[in-house]
């Protein structure tokens, strides 16, 4: 038995997105914990939940409006990342991986809005 979110392909790229993004923060110092990780987490976690909050029971415009708030929090996420290697937290080339990977889910998310009546 499955919830009809868990068949979608952004809601699983959500998911996987999600780990790796949270692994990646174990890398910023500790004094973030309550600020820029918490923050990250928060909204990266919020992509995958709302893309299955809005796909269960929802209409057209809730499926869309869902939608609207996942691909919101992958901009917060993208920002995060950008505060990331600005502090010098990450690498270049980790921001570069989780940027396209970031990159590649907004594009689905917005296709899969689009296609929404």
């Amino acid at each position: 038995m499955n919830f009809k979110f868990e068949k979608l392909i952004i809601w699983q790229k959500a998911m996987d997105y999600g780990e790796e993004i949270c692994l990646l923060t174990k890398k910023f110092p500790k004094d973030e914990l309550y600020n820029l990780t918490s923050q990250t987490i928060r909204a990266v976690d919020s992509i995958a939940l709302n893309i299955a909050e809005g796909s269960i029971g929802q209409s057209d415009r809730e499926q869309k409006k869902f939608i609207g708030y996942a691909i919101r929090s992958l901009a917060e996420v993208i920002t995060c990342l950008h505060k990331a290697l600005r502090r010098e937290y990450i690498l270049q080339q980790e921001f570069d991986k989780h940027y396209a990977e970031g990159f590649s889910l907004m594009n689905m998310m917005n296709s899969f809005k689009n296609k929404i009546n």
